[in-house]
């Protein structure tokens, strides 16, 4: 799926993180999050937007807010058919005439499982010691 021409940069969001996993440990990290909006028809039809606009946008935003270079930077996009997510970059793509950014859907995660050198389709069925930082698998929640 392609953004389409004509998206605006409505917000940049310098986030911090604090969270404490299956496990017991607490982590804090840093993330920036770029969201966009589909534009109008009109400013559709003018474009994609510029390298130059773009960053003028996120370099007012990084003087005002504690953005750091080392933060991950997602990028938050929904429309009238798709819900509002925070999507991963796995890479950029530079043509003659434009950047391309790839995006990838966010995905859930057992860290506790991972710090304990567990493959991440393994993590979820971590059985060890508290004390380890691995999680033991807990009875299902169910949400509604």
């Amino acid at each position: 799926m392609l953004v389409p021409a004509g998206y605006h940069v409505t917000e940049v969001k310098a986030v911090t993180i604090e969270a404490m996993d299956c496990g017991g440990k607490a982590t804090a990290w840093r993330e920036t999050v770029i969201q966009l909006m589909d534009g109008s028809a009109e400013e559709a039809e003018a474009g994609f937007m510029t390298n130059r606009k773009f960053l003028a946008i996120y370099d007012r935003a990084a003087k005002r807010l504690p953005v750091q270079d080392a933060a991950e930077v997602r990028f938050e996009y929904g429309n009238s058919y798709t819900p509002a997510l925070q999507y991963h970059v796995t890479h950029t793509e530079m043509l003659p005439e434009r950047m391309i950014v790839h995006l990838h859907t966010p995905g859930v995660q057992c860290k506790a499982g991972e710090a304990c050198g567990l493959p991440a389709d393994k993590a979820a069925e971590a059985d060890c010691a508290p004390e380890s930082g691995c999680c033991t698998p807990q009875a299902p929640i169910s949400l509604s």
